[in-house]
């Protein structure tokens, strides 16, 4: 029987973050102490969670899942079933709503954030700077 997913493609954000922290290992493991600061990481796992969580969520499914070690930082391409862009909800101060966080805080987070639309979806390009 299948699983329905697509084979490479982490099954939710928690496969993702391990998949990040594999890359970060591989690339790191050996340099004494070289490797990234653990905010530095923190927040690469965070945009991590939040780029596949909004495609579960609001983008019609995870499609597709690369992460990359380049002279620039972590990049990471996020790919989904909606042609429709993420959203940033106007928020009222007074009130404290549930969830909407996301995408202003992978903006915050990346060095750099750019969506490709394609005819059955989006990829969606983060660079983390790891230093």
């Amino acid at each position: 029987m299948g699983t329905g997913r697509t084979p490479g493609v982490p099954r939710n954000a928690a496969a993702a973050r391990d998949a990040v922290v594999r890359l970060l290992q591989e690339r790191f493991c050996g340099l004494g102490g070289e490797g990234p600061a653990d905010v530095v990481v923190a927040d690469a796992l965070l945009v991590t969670s939040e780029l596949v969580t909004n495609a579960v969520r609001h983008g019609g499914g995870l499609t597709g899942f690369t992460t990359e070690i380049t002279d620039e930082g972590l990049l990471l391409t996020v790919s989904d079933a909606s042609t429709q862009p993420p959203v940033t909800t106007e928020r009222d101060p007074s009130v404290a709503p549930v969830g909407g966080y996301g995408w202003p805080l992978v903006h915050r987070l990346a060095k750099r954030v750019s969506v490709t639309y394609l005819p059955d979806g989006k990829h969606i390009v983060a660079l983390v700077a790891l230093t």
